[in-house]
């Protein structure tokens, strides 16, 4: 499996962008993936992923990788790559009052 690579651009400050990422890590405890912060920035840990997620002022850049447990549960890295990306837009939308709990899945 691979590595996901996102970058997202945000004109909120690093504690209100981290604020609107609460729905977002919510629906990835969901899939058994977590975010332990330290600061503005999380490690990502789960059965079969890992990675980082970093905010500053400008961006949220999130790396996620996939290991062969991921693979087995059926994950779509690309329709993960897009629902990530979708969900984060709707978080870090400067109106956003959507909590980004579309009802997209990720598993085949």
């Amino acid at each position: 499996m691979g590595t996901i690579n996102i970058r997202q651009e945000h004109t909120l400050s690093i504690e209100e962008a981290r604020g609107r990422l609460a729905a977002f890590e919510e629906q990835m405890g969901s899939y058994g993936a977590k975010l332990v912060w330290t600061g503005p920035r999380a490690e990502v840990s789960g059965l079969g992923v890992s990675g980082s997620a970093v905010i500053t002022e400008g961006f949220v850049e999130l790396t996620i990788k996939l290991g062969m447990l991921a693979r087995a549960a059926g994950v779509d890295e690309d329709r993960l790559r897009g629902s990530i990306e979708r969900r984060l837009v709707i978080a870090l939308a400067e109106d956003s009052n959507d909590d980004g709990s579309g009802d997209d899945s990720a598993i085949a």
